[in-house]
């Protein structure tokens, strides 16, 4: 057995670099407690980068009642927008309405309207989806983004696409968000505040002895050490019942339902930059979305998952579910040949108990246990939108075990890269043009809704496309890898055109291979160093 290295004992050791994982490192490390965080894989491997890519505060959770997290998410899609409007900016939704729509048969408010008004047959009529959406504009105090309005569909850009019997169609607001990069930028500033984030690195025991967690990680080239701290959070997402039966050995009644959601990506369907909210005959929704300017994103299905170990991916039934689903909204049918891409990933959501994986709560649940001696935080739940809440909310149970801990902080403070207005974007394209004058549009386009103002980091002082080293396609270029390994912790190809970026839709099979093959050498030489 190799032998174990020891360090010294740290205030806090997070398991699992996802958005929850990132989000909590980074507010306990700004309030001034030591952290370490561990993660197995890359950062943003699993959950957190197989989201519907919005900030949204859930307009269909309304009907199941869940009030309070509705309204925590409304009021944090502002205040997340001011922090990072290089990687998140408003959308507007278009919600076509007919007469026939059906609520999901077990929510709260289906069944209410089956006493109130059981000739209805469980249609939603539009006066009741009209009140959600007033709600919906009003239960978070927005300022930036738009409100609701109503639209006539006929001769319009939105009611092109559209079968013809859409006649009307509610606008609402919400905000798209590039769901890896947040939780990577989270990490970086987690570091940058004295945090250290391993990446590859896997928690493979967890003990308490005399009251401190004594915490073994092994790389993935076998190398141990052993990591002494405080108190533990366990942000496992999918893994979160593994870690708490199997790493750090306690007993709980608590547990999570993992939920499969499954998207696809298509060549682009529609002309204009505006979502669809579409409502289908089984009383489920799913959002078509404009995706990296050339493609659509479908999704998202709702299906249980009870395998953790089980590599989430869509279905053919899956598939052909959002298929149908868009198909019967659209005038042309969308097919399997159209489809570019598929992803899938598993919601680890609070176990309560819910009939269907649909009506399951995407709420959070966090619980202490001390049973071992040392403390433990578990988190259970919880949904893009919220994390830095669901962060704060973790402070507030972390700080008594630290006397001094510093006062909530992360509201507005901007992440790298975010430090510009919301409305800023234009102005800072413009700059990046004006400073780089070989950039193409696009190229500016990407860099900025990647970097924002770190794209002049990115660059440094090249006069010509040349000057930033191999081009592996898609104007992807040695010096932004180099960035990407050294600053956001990236290893391979996959990590770079999967979840630090996306163009993983445009580059091919070979010059993957051949990124791949670069970075391996460029990593095996630093180790050898």
């Amino acid at each position: 057995m190799k032998q174990v290295e020891h360090h010294d004992i740290v205030d806090l050791f997070v398991i699992g670099g996802g958005i929850n994982g990132c989000g909590i490192a980074r507010d306990a490390a700004g309030r001034g407690l030591s952290v370490e965080l561990a993660e197995m894989n890359d950062l943003a491997s699993a959950t957190s980068s197989a989201s519907t890519k919005l900030f949204h505060g859930g307009l269909r959770y309304l009907e199941y009642w869940e009030i309070r997290l509705v309204r925590e998410a409304l009021i944090e899609r502002e205040t997340l927008l001011r922090a990072m409007p290089h990687i998140s900016w408003p959308m507007r939704f278009v919600l076509p309405y007919h007469k026939d729509m059906r609520f999901e048969g077990d929510t709260p408010t289906s069944k209410l309207l089956n006493v109130v008004m059981p000739w209805m047959k469980g249609r939603r009529p539009a006066w009741l989806i009209r009140f959600g959406l007033f709600l919906y504009d009003n239960l978070g105090g927005r300022k930036i983004l738009k409100g609701t309005t109503s639209l006539n569909l006929a001769g319009t850009p939105e009611g092109a696409p559209l079968e013809g019997r859409f006649q009307k169609a509610f606008e609402y607001s919400d905000c798209w968000i590039e769901d890896s990069r947040l939780v990577v930028l989270n990490a970086r500033d987690a570091e940058a505040r004295g945090a250290r984030i391993n990446v590859r690195t896997k928690v493979i025991s967890a003990q308490q002895i005399d009251g401190v967690w004594h915490v073994t990680l092994q790389s993935q080239d076998g190398q141990q050490r052993e990591v002494r701290a405080r108190m533990l959070v366990n942000a496992g997402g999918p893994w979160v019942e593994e870690i708490i039966r199997n790493t750090v050995r306690i007993n709980t009644t608590e547990g999570v339902r993992l939920v499969r959601g499954s998207h696809i990506v298509t060549r682009k369907l529609y002309d204009h930059d505006k979502c669809y909210f579409f409502q289908g005959s089984d009383g489920r929704i799913i959002f078509t979305i404009p995706y990296e300017t050339d493609f659509t994103l479908i999704g998202t299905t709702d299906a249980d998952h009870p395998n953790p170990t089980e590599t989430p991916v869509c279905t053919p039934a899956e598939q052909t579910y959002l298929l149908k689903f868009a198909s019967d909204y659209l005038k042309q049918d969308v097919s399997d040949d159209d489809v570019v891409w598929a992803y899938s990933g598993v919601r680890p959501l609070y176990n309560d108990g819910a009939s269907s994986a649909t009506a399951a709560t995407r709420d959070y649940v966090l619980k202490v246990d001390q049973s071992s001696g040392a403390p433990i935080l578990n988190v259970f739940g919880g949904k893009i939108t919220t994390y830095r809440r669901l962060a704060e909310t973790a402070l507030e149970k972390i700080a008594p075990f630290f006397e001094g801990a510093d006062k909530p902080w992360t509201a507005g403070v901007p992440l790298s890269g975010g430090d510009f207005p919301v409305d800023g974007v234009p102005a800072l394209k413009a700059k990046l043009s004006e400073q780089y004058p070989f950039l193409t549009a696009r190229w500016v386009d990407r860099l900025v809704k990647a970097y924002g103002t770190d794209a002049f980091l990115v660059l440094g002082d090249a006069k010509t496309a040349q000057d930033l080293g191999q081009d592996f396609g898609a104007h992807l270029t040695a010096r932004e890898v180099e960035w990407l390994v050294e600053n956001e912790f990236a290893h391979t190809a996959e990590d770079i055109v999967w979840r630090r970026s996306k163009l993983g839709l445009r580059l091919t099979k070979q010059e993957i291979e051949e990124l791949d093959a670069w970075l391996a050498a460029k990593l095996s030489k630093q180790r050898a160093v």
